[in-house]
């Protein structure tokens, strides 16, 4: 082979991977595009990351004392005021996972019944006194379903005060009376669940059940993991139970996400230069040795068609599903090469080594980036065999004689 001919497969090659660059520069910013246009609707549709917050228990009493102002004695009210802990809680909250695609972007939405349970027990010695008992719920404009906000068992949920985003009551309370809150409600959100309390110096006697209709669980950062989990149905049932703890961490869980398409076809663009170079080596070698008149101009034709591989499923992938797009892209890309080789060699390269070869390097490689955490490995292994294979096939050639000049 003249070295006039590696020259020109070289520039084939570089113009190839700057397209793949454009492309993959192009696909993330559509995705970013639509991320923040499609986003910001879904959210307001939905709602977001959901965050339900310990209720804020403030125990208030008035006291009096003697003033002297001349030389009349009144009495002036002190108003007091002192944040309690509830002294049991119980939560429990059903997750259903409904995943959406919007454009390019998949999201992790899901569904919440919330049910949850706090006791507290006046143990001062103030004979008057009351709590006033507020809720932060966790999306002040969500939709909350079957809301019911119960004191001592009877439904106050029209009587409940607004500050903010917070809703409570004022509840009177005497020496030694336990006071029994509960709250319900059904909900949707995005991303997250997670109970994390924010008043409460101490969790006494806690304990969280959360059953998912998932099993691809994750929890969110700096939670407190659940003390027990096991199968239940599709899902799991996750407990947390502590007898008396010092946490302000939250406990969730993350929904799981579904490969982003947008993300799969920018990475798929970004290396595929690689897949093609691994081509390119191979079928280099087996044209060295079986004396094949492959033109640089045929390299060019074979790298646009590793190129429409990627270029159909960047805009095909929001259209169709994901395994599909996969199958379109994958099999127009190889049907180019093996009828564009037939004619090139003949029949029996082209639907041999030709195509064994794409579906290695071209398919194999863009299945490798589905297997999260596994993509570095399998294209480290799939180099090192391919430089094991060309040298073991080009190891008795002559290359000095094969690129020296030929006489005119």
């Amino acid at each position: 082979m003249k070295l006039s001919r590696m020259t020109a497969m070289l520039g084939i090659y570089a113009a190839a991977f700057l397209a793949w660059q454009i492309l993959g520069a192009v696909t993330t910013s559509r995705t970013s595009t639509q991320e923040l246009r499609l986003g910001k609707d879904v959210q307001d549709l939905w709602g977001g990351e959901l965050a339900q917050s310990d209720p804020d228990l403030r125990f208030h009493w008035t006291t009096h004392h003697e003033v002297v102002v001349d030389q009349h004695t009144d009495v002036v009210a002190d108003e007091h005021e002192n944040q309690v802990s509830p002294d049991s809680t119980e939560i429990a909250a059903d997750v259903a996972l409904d995943q959406r695609l919007k454009g390019l972007v998949w999201y992790s939405l899901y569904g919440v019944t919330f049910d949850g349970r706090w006791t507290f027990a006046y143990r001062g010695d103030v004979k008057d006194g009351y709590l006033r008992v507020f809720l932060k719920l966790p999306d002040p404009s969500a939709m909350y379903d079957d809301f019911r906000f119960e004191v001592d068992g009877v439904d106050r949920t029209r009587d409940l005060l607004t500050d903010g985003a917070e809703r409570g009551v004022n509840v009177p309370v005497k020496p030694g009376q336990s006071v029994a809150l509960h709250v319900h409600y059904r909900t949707r959100g995005m991303g997250t669940f997670s109970y994390a309390p924010e008043h409460a110096a101490t969790l006494a006697h806690f304990h969280m059940r959360l059953d998912t209709d998932f099993a691809d669980i994750d929890y969110p950062q700096n939670a407190t993991s659940p003390t027990r989990k096991e199968r239940h149905g599709l899902g799991w049932q996750l407990d947390w139970s502590f007898a008396q703890v010092l946490s302000g961490k939250p406990m969730g869980v993350v929904m799981p996400s579904h490969i982003q398409p947008g993300e799969l076809a920018a990475a798929l663009s970004f290396s595929a230069p690689i897949s093609l170079l691994m081509f390119f080596v191979v079928l280099l070698a087996l044209a060295t040795l079986r004396k094949l008149d492959i033109h640089p101009i045929n390299y060019l034709a074979i790298a646009c068609a590793f190129f429409a591989f990627q270029l159909l499923f960047a805009y095909s992938v929001d259209h169709l599903p994901l395994g599909w797009a996969f199958a379109l892209s994958s099999g127009a890309s190889i049907g180019l090469v093996t009828s564009y080789l037939r004619l090139v060699v003949d029949a029996r390269f082209a639907l041999r080594e030709s195509a064994a070869a794409q579906l290695v390097y071209q398919v194999g490689f863009a299945l490798a980036h589905l297997w999260e955490g596994y993509t570095g490995l399998t294209v480290s292994i799939l180099a090192t065999l391919t430089l094991f294979l060309v040298m073991q096939m080009t190891g008795r050639l002559k290359w000095s004689q094969l690129l020296a000049a030929r006489p005119a």
